[in-house]
């Protein structure tokens, strides 16, 4: 790690970096002839090989090495090959729109580098990749490409040197070696996407990746693109965890047991909430705005102590940049692998066309599966019978509860659809979870609370796509408003109902289907 005093100029960060540059790539030097030290001829001939070649790999070499880097044209017919497969997965129309793409990603350390490596690989046409840091002997654990021979160099050159031997001409790798900040003037043009990119409305990013580790840092971000109205998927906490079944996509609201979500919800609220532009807190809740992944299990390990140099030297002179964190944190390799890959899975599916919907939270239980669905049929029975008597239905209207629910066949009456119920125990938990991600579709309650499934449009068969999820007292006002006019939707104010109405058009009928 590299350390300067905190009071210091520009200049003496400047040579900080460079500084710890050297000092990493002595490092490397040192272990490299130690190695060849202790084979014979053939393997120190080859260790002095290694050794030169790490050399050239610093960040003062970095520039001719460049220079001589000899130039890879692809011919379309063998980039077609190389891309062959995920246009099979999207289509000729997703393939375009991925390759026509321009993605921004702040943070290219392991998380970062693995999406940036994956977006690369399927095709995305510009990529423009920020990050300040180096290439360090403890980033090779979990960097997607990074070698010895990158150690020194800027993570974001190292990716651009990998990543053009796989794409060769065809995808156009912009470098910032700098941090954001947030401050246009220390900025620059980081945040401005090129004119000439981009799929929809030209000059604004398709998607931005956050992968960034530090929490005001990534708030400013956040609060940047969700002013511009930018599509944002972001990335929580993967060091010091390992269970890849507790990881989870989701809005900014629902991400538990993770700490750095918590910090970050907080440090937004106050970000925003002195911004004249930002009337409200929604995008809290918005999946479609800001996207994370976040892992649920607990921090198994700690960060790790100060070390006694630093202790005794005083912890204040010690860190990369300014009020950054100082204690390092103990990261299995793995974590950030997947998490980066999770991020450039939806990313591009996105961008495809095969949008995915992420399921919230835990899976629910059998037995709660059961009892959710047995009170949707108590509901749809009792709906009937109301229904018939109103309609002096006598003869069916005797029937008990549990002998109208599946005996009569399906009809209309008086405008509304009535049958058995269209779903089973299987579909209850694409509906709760897939679909309204353990929300209600009204209200936004979580599972704190109770939640039942309802019809949405009676005058429609009960299936998948015309059932919701409602949370007590949006089920009350529901049923007051389908006594007093025959439609529960007439609760819903119109604009969410616009909402809820075009998400139950992109679900499935089935959910096996």
């Amino acid at each position: 790690k590299m350390s300067f005093n905190k009071n210091g100029s520009k200049a003496a960060a400047v040579t900080g970096f460079m500084l710890g540059s050297a000092i990493t790539t002595l490092v490397s030097l040192y272990l490299t002839r130690t190695t060849r030290t202790s084979g014979n001829n053939g393997t120190a001939q080859k260790s002095r090989s290694s050794s030169t070649s790490l050399s050239l790999s610093s960040a003062s070499a970095s520039a001719s090495s460049r220079q001589n880097e000899k130039e890879i044209i692809i011919p379309p017919e063998i980039r077609s090959e190389q891309l062959s497969r995920n246009e099979l997965y999207f289509g000729p129309a997703g393939m375009e729109s991925i390759v026509g793409a321009s993605i921004l990603i702040v943070g290219l350390g392991g998380v970062g580098s693995h999406t940036a490596h994956m977006l690369a690989r399927a095709g995305v046409g510009y990529l423009r990749l920020v990050d300040f840091d180096q290439v360090t002997l403890s980033s090779l654990n979990r960097h997607a490409c990074a070698t010895l021979e990158d150690v020194g160099i800027p993570k974001v050159e190292c990716l651009k040197r990998f990543l053009y031997k796989v794409c060769g001409n065809h995808c156009d790798i912009d470098l910032r070696v700098q941090m954001y900040t947030g401050d246009v003037e220390k900025d620059g043009d980081m945040m401005t996407c090129p004119p000439s990119k981009g799929n929809g409305q030209k000059g604004k990013w398709d998607i931005v990746i956050d992968a960034i580790d530090d929490v005001p840092t990534k708030a400013r971000l956040l609060a940047h693109c969700i002013k511009n109205d930018i599509r944002v998927i972001s990335c929580m906490g993967a060091g010091g965890k390992s269970d890849m079944t507790r990881l989870h996509i989701s809005d900014l609201k629902t991400a538990s047991r993770d700490p750095l979500a918590s910090k970050l919800r907080q440090t937004l609220k106050r970000t925003l909430k002195k911004d004249k532009d930002v009337k409200d807190l929604s995008f809290l809740e918005d999946v479609d705005q800001v996207a994370v992944i976040y892992s649920s299990e607990k921090v198994v390990v700690k960060l790790a102590d100060f070390t006694e140099e630093q202790k005794k030297e005083g912890i204040h002179k010690f860190g990369a940049v300014d009020n950054m964190r100082i204690r390092v944190i103990p990261v299995l390799g793995t974590m950030p692998a997947i998490m980066g890959q999770s991020l450039a899975a939806m990313a591009l599916c996105e961008l495809g066309g095969k949008p995915f919907n992420p399921m919230s939270g835990e899976r629910l239980g059998r037995n709660v599966r059961h009892k959710l669905f047995q009170h949707f049929k108590n509901r749809e029975s009792k709906f009937r019978q109301r229904l018939e008597i109103e309609a002096k239905e006598e003869e069916d209207a005797s029937k008990s509860v549990s002998d109208a629910d599946e005996t009569n066949s399906p009809r209309m009456i008086n405008g509304s659809w009535v049958g058995p119920a269209q779903i089973d125990s299987d579909d209850v938990e694409y509906v709760f979870s897939e679909v309204w991600r353990n929300r209600c579709c009204v209200s936004g309650d979580t599972l704190g609370t109770v939640l039942e499934l309802s019809r949405w449009d009676l005058s429609k068969p009960c299936h998948c796509k015309n059932i919701v999820l409602l949370g007590v007292k949006a089920m009350v006002k529901f049923d007051e408003a389908m006594a007093a006019s025959g439609d529960g939707r007439n609760s819903v104010p119109y604009e969410l109902r616009q909402k809820i109405e075009a998400r139950l058009a992109s679900c499935k009928v089935d959910s096996r289907a």
